[in-house]
């Protein structure tokens, strides 16, 4: 029986050393770590590259992957989601943390994006959005950057990729170092360009300062879901008492450091933040920013005491944007028969 960390936990030199005492050489190990993470190889007896005897070896002492699949759901439009779960760690009271990762098929032949796979950087969450079933049960613990990998060579096993954004269970932000470990294997090894890549983060000033100068190469989206301070201390708990300047300067902070623009995501919860005032408030909250904003009808939630907005309403709020001088878009989500559309994402064992 397969004991000891995953393969991708290893550092690569460790990993080699590990190869030789067991019989073979320093380069099968990077074919072993090539053939999973860029060929998709997810079981030892496939990778004939490999001498059988350390094949073996590798299989009692190195699981490939950490985690087990626990259910896979798919919705009537194609999107697919995966309940993974990985070792609760020391001292947690369980054996097993959960997340569930999203795979959002290509559009048809006249569509202009390719399949997205949307993935999570904690089990649960700590910020607490009342209209998001995520942080329902609050935070268990942070992913590990090889339980991140881990979650786009599943994802990627159900068809190509060619975007990813970070939008799942959690805030990237919190778990940062993990993050930024993981995307150097999946934008190195894997291949995935930084303009296919987008982060979305509740927006600490003082991380996105910090992260900002690290330069990093993926596309970053704030969700600020409304321009009041006052609605979004309700709306956002783990910010209240952040001012939304000190988040709209970060974001342009952001843009000087990296050349990126930002985009500014807004939940629109039908009667509570898609009226005309709120939407003329955030046109003059933006006014003279480079930016884009991304609005987001709510996903209803069994629960939760929110609605979707009206069709006309969105476009209403939209239009008012337009007239401002600002871009906006609205992403209408998919996968929400099967609770996997944005905001419906929980920990939960059935995946429901």
């Amino acid at each position: 029986m397969t004991s000891g960390p995953p393969l991708l936990a290893w550092p690569l030199d460790e990993l080699e050393s590990l190869v030789a005492s067991l019989g073979g050489r320093p380069f099968h190990a990077r074919i072993a770590r090539e053939q999973l993470v860029v060929q998709g190889v997810t079981d030892y007896a496939s990778m004939t590259a490999l001498p059988l005897a350390l094949r073996e070896a590798l299989e009692d002492r190195v699981p490939l992957l950490a985690g087990t699949e626990r259910a896979r759901t798919r919705s009537r439009d194609g999107t697919q989601k995966l309940l993974l779960a990985f070792p609760a760690g020391k001292d947690r009271g369980t054996s097993e943390i959960l997340v569930e990762t999203v795979h959002l098929p290509a559009l048809d032949k006249q569509g202009q994006r390719g399949a997205t796979l949307c993935v999570s950087t904690q089990a649960g969450c700590p910020v607490g959005c009342p209209f998001c079933a995520s942080g329902l049960n609050g935070l268990a613990r942070n992913l590990e950057a090889h339980e991140i990998v881990e979650q786009y060579i599943r994802g990627r096993a159900l068809g190509p990729l060619s975007r990813s954004v970070v939008m799942g269970i959690g805030e990237p932000l919190l778990n940062y170092e993990n993050l930024k470990a993981a995307l150097a294997i999946v934008q190195g090894e894997m291949g995935l360009g930084s303009r296919k890549l987008t982060v979305s983060t509740v927006g600490f000033p003082d991380r996105l300062h910090r992260v900002a100068r690290d330069r990093p190469r993926f596309q970053l989206a704030i969700s600020l879901h409304t321009a009041d301070d006052d609605q979004r201390d309700e709306l956002v708990p783990a910010m209240a008492g952040v001012p939304i300047e000190d988040i709209l300067e970060a974001g342009e902070d952001w843009f000087r450091e990296t050349g990126r623009e930002v985009t500014y995501e807004i939940v629109l919860l039908g009667g509570v933040t898609d009226s005309q005032e709120h939407a003329r408030h955030l046109a003059r909250r933006l006014s003279g920013r480079r930016a884009t904003v991304n609005l987001i009808p709510y996903n209803p939630t069994p629960g939760l005491p929110f609605e979707r907005p009206s069709g006309p309403a969105v476009e209403a709020f939209r239009a008012t944007l337009l007239e401002a001088g600002l871009v906006a878009t609205v992403r209408w989500s998919r996968g929400g028969d099967d609770a996997a559309a944005c905001g419906q994402l929980r920990l939960a064992r059935t995946g429901a």
